[in-house]
């Protein structure tokens, strides 16, 4: 027999995304079920990016989960790109009236997050099969089977967390979806060590020999990632492999200060730019990777999610508060304009500093001018910044939610 359960808004996925509208529906006082089909286990022990815009921070803090991201987080005020040889530091707080960005990995983020939503004993359920979304454009409800029972979900709404292989974008009609898409001829091989890190900064790398980066997830653990072919695989890189070629794209001096040692996690991620249009079909929402991805040269990935779900859960709120549809009719339109932004960013970051193939001598001459530009110039220098550290959007304050909740429970 099926047991059917209710709710107001029924959150496919656990990722960050997932996980957070789940915590703010939670402070406002709003009823909602999380559905998610791999482990606990699994899903806090991904490992995904580290860099947080400050209106990420703002955010989880505005969620009550900031304890950890207070403690652990690193503030950085500045980046640093090397190219032909010579380190060029990006003032990143100087050149955007004293904004920062805050080195915290995304697997504590997650666990962070399932902590908080542990202590509240929120419903949730974890390694469920066969979850399907219905009716979404009229009364929406879930279905699912989770250890042999089956389940209905009925829901005033449906948050499609579930990322870019989930099931709530498969599920929209074809003739109601477009999406933009450019897939990279190339990935980047990433390994994390506890070994500390080269510099204080990131190290974006522009080299003849490819991109790499010098990250960070902790004062004594290293993030590194190399640019290498698509036909690559993990197996053909030892770690020693590694670092030499890490070494051969860094100048001097950071690698007489690189500590090498064992990885600790090694993967080839493939870099890919997806856009949908539009994020709400009826009372479904798409938000996260189910809606958008970036290739990670911009940082922007679990900060867009982020902002899909300041702009998602204000809506639901005042949806709840006053009956007012404006947010959730405003929310697609909202999110896309800043998701094509971080869009434009990151497509650009990967152009300037990745080799491609098919580039000639006189594109890689344009690039390398395009590049001097920035580095030499104030406004080139400011471009970068003030996009890298997250532009900005409106966030509902933490006591407004707290007014919110007050006013819904009573």
């Amino acid at each position: 027999m099926m047991e059917i359960l209710n709710t107001k808004v029924a959150i496919i996925g656990s990722g960050p995304a997932g996980l957070l509208l789940g915590q703010l529906l939670y402070k406002a006082g709003i009823e909602h079920i999380l559905i998610e089909q791999r482990s606990a286990d699994y899903v806090s022990a991904r490992i995904r990016a580290g860099i947080l815009e400050q209106v990420s921070v703002d955010l989880l803090k505005q969620a009550g989960v900031d304890q950890q991201l207070n403690e652990l987080g690193l503030p950085h005020h500045g980046i640093e790109i090397l190219t032909n040889g010579e380190k060029h530091r990006i003032d990143l707080s100087a050149l955007t009236h004293g904004k920062q960005v805050t080195v915290y990995g995304q697997t504590e983020v997650t666990k962070d997050l399932m902590h908080a939503r542990d202590e509240a004993k929120l419903t949730s359920f974890y390694e469920v099969n066969d979850v399907k979304v219905h009716e979404f454009y009229d009364l929406p409800y879930v279905t699912f089977n989770k250890d042999g029972q089956e389940y209905r979900v009925n829901c005033d709404f449906i948050a499609g967390c579930d990322g870019y292989h989930g099931v709530c974008r498969a599920s929209v009609p074809a003739d109601k979806i477009k999406t933009f898409e450019k897939v990279y001829p190339f990935g980047w091989l990433g390994i994390l060590a506890d070994v500390p890190p080269v510099s204080d900064e990131l190290i974006y790398v522009q080299s003849e020999r490819g991109f790499a980066l010098c990250s960070m997830r902790s004062s004594t653990r290293s993030r590194y990632y190399l640019q290498v072919p698509l036909t690559d695989k993990v197996e053909d890189w030892s770690d020693e492999r590694f670092w030499d070629e890490l070494k051969n794209r860094l100048d001097k001096e950071s690698c007489e200060h690189l500590v090498t040692g064992p990885s600790i996690e090694k993967s080839i991620a493939p870099l890919r730019s997806f856009v949908t249009e539009p994020m709400r079909f009826g009372n479904l929402f798409l938000a996260g990777d189910a809606a958008h991805i970036v290739p990670p040269t911009g940082a922007k990935g679990l900060n867009l999610a982020a902002s899909d779900i300041a702009y998602l859960s204000s809506a639901l709120i005042e949806y709840y508060l006053n009956g007012s549809k404006q947010g959730i009719d405003e929310y697609s339109e909202k999110c896309l304009k800043r998701v094509w932004k971080a869009e434009r960013f990151s497509w650009w970051m990967t152009h300037l500093l990745h080799r491609f193939e098919t580039e000639s001598e006189f594109d890689i001459k344009i690039k390398q001018a395009e590049l001097a530009y920035i580095l030499g110039s104030e406004a080139g220098q400011t471009t970068l910044a003030e996009n890298y550290v997250g532009l900005p959007y409106e966030l509902k304050k933490f006591d407004e939610l707290k007014k919110v909740s007050i006013k819904y429970a009573t």
